[in-house]
């Protein structure tokens, strides 16, 4: 069989991810820019970056199934996406510090430039109180750079995390649980093939 399914973005993390369902997928990621509606509630953000990176994918390869995701994390009702350099996630990380914040991550399903599926989970993390000596020693480290928030909770990150409350695999960027379960009822209703 063929690959049947494109993921959308450039992430190892959730090439990693996607690996639990199946290696049937090949990465083509989203190059147009992601656009934050600030009117939209957290969620209804998140998904509607998600649902532009599925369909500009979907409408460029027809046939496949495309999946395309964003992951924001919101502190207060506000976005912080990735750290423009290390000045940027060193505030974002003192602001994180000894608080609990929200990890939002959209996952759109698209085919032949439609949607056919979206939805996002949302998991509360909470940070230890951190020093400045920490957060300029992780910040030095380069893991913030390309993560939203300014940490990757999979790495060094996790010593910054002092609990957290649902889906760990959301913090990384895919809801690898949930999506499995989206593409099997896309199968039942006849939508998408998971089968060899």
């Amino acid at each position: 069989m063929e690959k049947e399914i494109i993921l959308a973005s450039a992430s190892p993390r959730r090439k990693e991810l996607l690996k639990l369902i199946t290696d049937k997928f090949i990465v083509i990621p989203a190059v147009g820019e992601e656009v934050s509606d600030d009117l939209l509630s957290p969620a209804e953000r998140v998904e509607k970056i998600a649902c532009r990176k599925a369909v500009e994918v979907s409408e460029k390869n027809p046939g496949y199934t495309v999946i395309g995701a964003d992951t924001t994390v919101f502190c207060g009702g506000d976005a912080l996406g990735k750290p423009a350099d290390e000045a940027d996630a060193g505030k974002m990380l003192t602001r994180l510090s000894g608080r609990i914040h929200n990890v939002i991550t959209a996952v759109a399903i698209a085919q032949t430039g439609k949607i056919v599926k979206v939805f996002s989970e949302e998991t509360e993390v909470e940070f230890y109180c951190l020093s400045d000596e920490e957060i300029d020693r992780y910040v030095k480290s380069g893991e913030p750079m390309d993560k939203a928030g300014g940490y990757g909770i999979q790495g060094m990150g996790a010593l910054l995390v002092k609990g957290i409350k649902g889906d760990y695999y959301n913090v990384m960027g895919l809801p690898v649980g949930r999506l499995y379960r989206e593409l099997y009822q896309l199968r039942n209703d006849g939508i998408f093939s998971l089968d060899d």
